[in-house]
């Protein structure tokens, strides 16, 4: 049985973890997390969630929720991520991690982090995204030099980082599979007289509204075609099954820094 603790446990995401965790072999939740004065601190994660009472009570100590648990499911932001990773190499607990819009740098910490302890990063936990991450890869291959690559996400007006992670991760596998340097290539901003488009560039663009999951469009346009791979988000639910199946193959495997294509077997 791998015990799970897991982040941000009175919002939307962390309740449907602890939910899934509960209908999940194998698994079980052993430790709750929420911000330090929250309203639902002390009490039951499982009543809170909506499935239950878990005998587990929710606590703003995160080595407390720890002291049980063997993965931390981590859903929150960037800075508080850091700290926690912190937290678990210290302690020797394995972590997934599904925040979103980390910095390069911040990157490097976790990826330092993974030199202690077994972590699972992704930019997207989702089942189907990673499926096309592998898509991406042998199409960009296949296509080669002759197509024009953009890339157009979509998410709600709530969502703080632009472009996605996910967006980005796309343009990285695109860019790797041409022997480009997405840094380089990269094209965030078209305004004005901005000239010709080059044949290197991947165009990204963001759109913003309303109360969309998530929505990602990998065009590559050629002369007289064009191909687009998307993959549409209905609910936030895939990327807790997708955490809750990470957290369940970290079992018994070793310090180091895997992400989903590891987890569905797709490297």
């Amino acid at each position: 049985m791998i015990r799970v603790a897991v982040t941000g446990a009175a919002g939307r995401m962390g309740g449907r973890i602890i939910t899934l965790l509960t209908e999940a072999e194998g698994l079980e939740v052993a430790g709750a997390i929420e911000m330090a004065g929250h309203a639902r601190l002390g009490d039951d994660a499982g009543y809170v969630a909506g499935c239950g009472d878990l005998g587990v009570a929710i606590t703003d100590s995160l080595e407390e929720a720890l002291a049980n648990a063997d993965v931390l499911i981590d859903f929150t932001w960037p800075e508080v991520t850091l700290a926690n990773a912190d937290v678990c190499a210290r302690l020797g607990k394995a972590m997934v991690v599904g925040t979103t819009g980390l910095n390069p740098e911040q990157r490097d910490a976790i990826s330092q982090v993974a030199e202690k302890t077994p972590v699972v990063f992704a930019p997207n936990m989702s089942v189907g995204v990673n499926v096309c991450f592998k898509l991406l890869k042998d199409m960009a291959k296949t296509l080669g030099e002759g197509f024009d690559v953009e890339i157009v996400e979509l998410h709600h007006n709530k969502k703080k980082d632009s472009p996605s992670g996910t967006a980005v991760r796309m343009g990285e596998i695109v860019a790797d599979a041409l022997g480009r340097d997405y840094n380089q290539v990269a094209n965030y901003h078209r305004e004005g007289m901005c000239g010709e488009r080059s044949q290197e560039e991947i165009g990204m663009q963001t759109v913003r509204g309303g109360d969309i999951v998530g929505e990602h469009t990998v065009y590559f346009i050629g002369m007289g075609e064009r191909i687009e791979l998307t993959h549409r988000a209905m609910s936030r639910d895939m990327f807790a099954r997708g955490a809750v199946r990470a957290a369940g193959w970290l079992g018994g495997k070793g310090a180091g820094l895997y992400d989903m294509q590891d987890v569905l077997g797709l490297k």
